[in-house]
């Protein structure tokens, strides 16, 4: 059951890390180049897609993480299931406004502050996708010291 716990962990987090370092590196810099309009309409459709599959991977990873930890896989198992767990909150309680703010039914979106809260998501993106990594990289370690 361990073996199967750590499996868990390190696949949903490493899944959930590539998605988060993509959009990161490719799709939200890519979107940026276009007219800000278009960037927002594009943001809103790649968000709605995405944030299911995000939450669920990252979930599932800390879940699995802290099964690992008290099964006996050692306390930095514990410690790498808290901060993929960490971008849950991140989410809900810092990138959240930014996100309800760009969804507003009343925002211009061809505007420079539209402009401006689409960089800001892709800031605080970035440390989402830092914290999945850093997860990851964890779990890995952890993995090739079995």
């Amino acid at each position: 059951m361990l073996t199967a716990m750590q499996f868990v962990a390190t696949l949903c987090g490493t899944l959930f890390a590539g998605a988060a370092v993509y959009i990161t590196l490719a799709e939200h810099p890519a979107r940026m180049t276009f007219d800000t309009k278009v960037a927002a309409a594009v943001w809103a459709q790649s968000y709605k897609r995405a944030a299911a599959m995000q939450a669920t991977l990252a979930i599932l990873s800390c879940l699995t993480g802290i099964a690992a930890a008290w099964l006996g896989g050692g306390f930095i198992w514990l410690v790498a299931a808290v901060v993929i767990g960490s971008v849950v909150p991140f989410t809900l309680i810092v990138v959240k406004p930014t996100n309800d703010a760009i969804f507003a039914p009343d925002r211009d979106l061809a505007s420079a502050a539209t402009r401006g809260l689409l960089e800001k998501w892709g800031r605080l993106h970035a440390v989402r996708s830092g914290l999945s990594l850093l997860a990851t990289l964890l779990y890995l370690e952890l993995l090739m010291k079995r």
